[in-house]
């Protein structure tokens, strides 16, 4: 557990670390993050406190579902956000594509590593991860199809709000798929199988 606890946290903040990179590349930002960000823009709150507040209100939705937090679910909420505005905080903006570009690469391959860490501590799934596995489960629709669904909506959302959508957008999409299936492998703690007991003859 002590191990699962480390890696979870290790995870989480390292995602918001690559979400606040991805942010400062202003290239484009994946989904859920169009919407923060589009919604940052009407309401007094700043990206990474509505990036918590909205985890907050998803988890509300487990309820007509049926499904269940677990301890990664609640540091989820509480985490992810709060990192991303302490790395706000000391990431600066910056200029000059090629930088921007760097930084915008770099978020994504973090952030890849990252859900494959919290994943793998196997806690609890993330508030919208959850929202789309219980969709799944209640409804018996294909898993593609409800995550489609959930990320083409509140990318539609943001960025009617004003949300930033790019190369970045793109560059997720096809990208942390495969990078969670390359680094997940790695960091995946197997649950403890009981030592067979011998029996004397």
């Amino acid at each position: 557990m002590t191990r699962r606890l480390i890696q979870l946290f290790a995870g989480l903040s390292l995602y918001g670390a690559s979400m606040a990179l991805m942010l400062r590349a202003t290239l484009g930002l994946d989904p859920w993050d169009v919407f923060h960000q589009g919604l940052a823009a009407h309401v007094g709150l700043s990206f990474g406190m509505l990036v918590n507040a909205t985890g907050a209100v998803v988890l509300l939705l487990w309820i007509p579902l049926r499904q269940r937090p677990g301890i990664g679910t609640i540091a989820n909420v509480l985490t992810i956000g709060t990192t991303v505005d302490l790395t706000m905080l000391v990431l600066p903006a910056v200029d000059g594509l090629a930088i921007r570009a760097v930084m915008l690469i770099l978020g994504v391959v973090l952030n890849g590593i990252a859900g494959a860490l919290y994943i793998g501590a196997g806690l609890g799934p993330g508030p919208r991860d959850g929202l789309m596995t219980g969709l799944v489960r209640r409804t018996g629709w294909r898993i593609a199809w409800v995550r489609t669904g959930i990320e083409l909506t509140v990318l539609a959302i943001g960025w009617l709000m004003g949300g930033t959508v790019g190369l970045g957008t793109v560059l997720y999409a096809f990208a942390i798929g495969p990078l969670v299936q390359v680094f997940l492998p790695l960091f995946t703690i197997p649950d403890r199988v009981p030592e067979p007991v011998a029996v004397n003859p």
